[in-house]
């Protein structure tokens, strides 16, 4: 019942590989810079992380993994943001490591139960669009920035006209003096409706709910379901908890949610420190998105065949095994929770 985590740990010159890593999991518990009296008041041989395993990293001299095991306790129920904070909290700022990367993690049934998971999952998804045997095709709007409400809705209805599925707003298009968020949903949604009776097939438009403030998202989301839209859009950078907000609004109010990974590459691309996008992926389907941005390997971004085959399979698989070559160390059963 433990939650297991892999770190890629790069110690300083003259620091043990299994002194460091017995330090960060330290540091992710109980641990802190040095011995109080206070700790004689609780068992923390029981609340302490352990670091039950340190290999050297294949084809490196100075890079190793450490395993490490978490006990159940130390995480609140169904709260990414707790199990964020003790994880990834203040490990990252140690001094005897040069580096320090979180590559997997194995989250256990008992506490996986906890999470709401995906609402809609990709079967019911098929089934509210009618589409069946075939992927869904999607564009987003381009320029993503600058055009009118009206030209905006333009491009959506001659998208979805010509073919698409869905098109989508982009990751920065919020509510600029160019066009407001409701001029744009107004229009957005206009295109929709006319694509719909034009080609008598289920059309979508995802609409960016990104905001400010949770009271700025959920205004725009409500009004984005009154005007019919049956999904709504977010953005990675609103950050954890907003994420598990919205994901519980649109289960409760039967909309499907799209979560765009903007800001990932910032912890995510550097090989050596950081967060490896799979731990992201687990994340966001324990907090309940149905569809996330996982990479391709064409295209402008950065993507490596075998490890955005272990994204994919991390989101899709009801089971996973361990996969070295796509980057999965730890096998998970998902026990029931949707496919993203």
């Amino acid at each position: 019942t433990d939650v297991l985590a892999l770190f890629r740990i790069t110690p300083q010159p003259g620091v043990d590989p299994i002194e460091a890593s017995a330090a960060v999991a330290g540091e992710s518990s109980t641990a802190t810079w040095t011995v109080v009296w206070t700790d004689l008041l609780t068992a923390c041989d029981l609340y302490r992380a352990k670091a039950y395993k340190v290999d050297p990293v294949p084809n490196t001299t100075d890079q190793y993994f450490a395993y490490i095991s978490y006990d159940i306790d130390l995480f609140e129920e169904g709260s990414i943001a707790n199990l964020t904070a003790s994880i990834i909290g203040n490990v990252f700022g140690f001094k005897a490591l040069k580096a320090l990367r979180l590559e997997d993690m194995r989250i256990p049934v008992a506490y996986l139960k906890t999470f709401q998971g995906p609402a809609t999952g990709i079967i019911v998804e098929r089934e509210r669009m009618d589409k069946f045997g075939r992927p869904f095709l999607g564009a987003t709007v381009k320029p993503k920035l600058g055009l009118s409400g009206k030209n905006y809705g333009r491009v959506v209805y001659e998208g979805l006209k010509g073919g698409l599925d869905f098109l989508k707003d982009d990751e920065n298009i919020n509510s600029q003096p160019f066009m407001r968020w409701k001029e744009r949903y107004l229009y957005a949604m206009e295109g929709v409706n006319r694509a719909i009776a034009a080609s008598g097939e289920v059309k979508g438009h995802y609409l960016n709910v990104t905001a400010a403030t949770m009271e700025n998202m959920y205004e725009r989301a409500e009004f984005g379901k009154q005007l019919g839209s049956i999904i709504i859009m977010i953005d990675l950078v609103i950050g954890y908890t907003a994420i598990q907000t919205m994901a519980i609004w649109a289960r409760k109010n039967d909309m499907i949610l799209h979560l765009h990974r903007a800001g990932n590459s910032t912890y995510s691309r550097q090989k050596e420190h950081g967060m490896n996008f799979r731990v992201i992926c687990k994340w966001m389907r324990m907090a309940g998105v149905d569809h996330i941005h996982a990479g391709t390997v064409v295209g402008k971004l950065e993507g490596d065949p075998l490890m955005i085959r272990g994204f994919y399979n991390t989101l899709l698989l009801t089971h996973l095994d361990v996969n070295l070559p796509q980057g999965i160390f730890f096998e998970q059963d998902w026990a029931s929770l949707r496919k993203v």
